[in-house]
Order: C-alpha cells, then sequence, then structure tokens
C-alpha cells in the first residue's frame, strides 16, 4: 500500500481522509554532519522511519512530504548548513498543517528528526493547536524509540550527531551517501540530546564549541545491521504510539 502523500492522487487522499487516517509529518534539518554522513541526515531518517511506522501501523496513515529545514544556527559556522529563524518554521508549520486540515484530516502527528527542533517544536504544537483548532501533536522518533536505541548501541545510549546511530541508520537506509573511507575519523565528545539535556541552565552554545570535527559520539562501530534494527524499532515504536496518542 502506498502511503506517501506525493505519491497518492487527490481521490485516493480524500479517501484515507474519510477514513480518519493519520497524517504524519516529518521535520528534520539540513546541515553538517561531520566529514562522513550528508548534511540530509535529519530529514531522510525522520521521513525513512515514518515511511516503515506506516506500514506497520493499525491504523490508516499517510506520510506528509518532509520539512527538509528546521533550526540549526548552532551549525552555521561549518558551512554546509541551511536553517530557518523560528517564526519561519513556526509559519511554515502552520501553513502545512492548515492544509492537511484543509483536505479533510483530521489529525497530524509531527515526527522531528533533529535534535534542536525539539525545544521549539513541543511549545509550537501548543501555539498551532489553539491557532488551528485541531489535535495536533509531537515527537522525535528517537524519543519514541528510546528503548530499542538503548538496546542496539554499543558506545552511547541515545542519538548524539553523525554518532553510532546516526551513522549505523544510513548505512541501512542509505548506504552509498555514507563516506566510508571517513568513518574511522569519525569521533567526538560525548553529548546530550536537548530531550535528554539535565543541565540545569540552557545557554546557545556553537556546535564548533562542542566539536571541533562536527561529530558527537563514535561513529566507528556503526553497522547497517544496527541501523535496521534501529529504523524497525523506532518506526514500530511510533507504530505503536498512533492508536492512543487521541484518546485523552
Amino acid at each position: 500500500m502506498e502511503h506517501r502523500w506525493n505519491h497518492l492522487t487527490a481521490p485516493e487522499l480524500r479517501a484515507l481522509a474519510e477514513r480518519d487516517a493519520v497524517v504524519l509529518l516529518p521535520v528534520g534539518s539540513t546541515e553538517q554532519h561531520g566529514e562522513h554522513l550528508p548534511t540530509g541526515v535529519d530529514d531522510f531518517l525522520a521521513a525513512e522511519v515514518c515511511l516503515r511506522a506506516a506500514a506497520m501501523a493499525p491504523v490508516p496513515v499517510v506520510v506528509a512530504p518532509s520539512v527538509w529545514c528546521g533550526l540549526a544556527e548552532h551549525h552555521m559556522a561549518f558551512g554546509g548548513t541551511l536553517t530557518l529563524s523560528l517564526p519561519t518554521l513556526h509559519a511554515l508549520l502552520r501553513d502545512l498543517c492548515r492544509s492537511v486540515l484543509r483536505a479533510g484530516f483530521g489529525r497530524v502527528l509531527i515526527v522531528n528528526g533533529h535534535g534542536g527542533n525539539v525545544t521549539a517544536l513541543n511549545a509550537l504544537v501548543n501555539e498551532l493547536t489553539a491557532e488551528l483548532g485541531a489535535p495536533l501533536a509531537v515527537t522525535s522518533y528517537f524519543t519514541a524509540g528510546k528503548a530499542v536505541i538503548e538496546r542496539t548501541l554499543q558506545t552511547q545510549d541515545q542519538l548524539m550527531h553523525a554518532c553510532e546511530g546516526e551513522t549505523s541508520m544510513a548505512l541501512a537506509a542509505f548506504p552509498g551517501l555514507v563516506r566510508a573511507e571517513k568513518v574511522p575519523a569519525a569521533v567526538g565528545p560525548t553529548i546530550s540530546l536537548q530531550s535528554e539535556d539535565s543541565a540545569p541552565v540552557h545557554r546557545s552554545i556553537p556546535f564548533e564549541r562542542i566539536a571541533p570535527t562536527g561529530t558527537a559520539g563514535d561513529a566507528r562501530t556503526a553497522s547497517a545491521a544496527k541501523g535496521e534494527r534501529l529504523l524497525d524499532g523506532c518506526a514500530r515504536a511510533l507504530a505503536d504510539l498512533l492508536a492512543g496518542i487521541w484518546e485523552r
């Protein structure tokens, strides 16, 4: 069954709306990922997890085209990065979600794939729910799949940046885009994503001061087999959420 919004016809989408299908809206980023991964990693992985989740879900699901640009100001010094301002992201999501609702759908789950979007998306969903009068929701695929990530990875218990986890999933989903010859040098400091950071004070710190090579974590133990387990596990966790999100 086809789940991709832009591969379906308008009549097919109307029929799915009549079945109260859930729309997944992947939101990623286009930003530097060290020397071994392409800049589109966060975008590609969010979309990949959504497509796998749609095939597993107990309810009808449509996967919207991904939002490939997010909040990535902290990566700008490396080059190769595209970023939005917070008001632009707000306006973009408002118009996309409004379009989905006007197409007849009633349930939208934003699925984030970039650590730098986490805090903003949590706040924006509150704003958008009020503005659009619809039950919107947000998760990050790496939050939904936290348990499988912790079980699968050897050198870390959560995703970092261009790390064992992201490199493994890239090797599984788009191996031709991984610069394999650069992986042996892809090692950086241990960090926490914004959703997991327990620091008592938040400061905006450019990523080059945290990880001068652009990599956080250790990609040397990455493998396609781990990547498959991560992608399928995160997709299963996301699919399992869909039936219950709007019950309360």
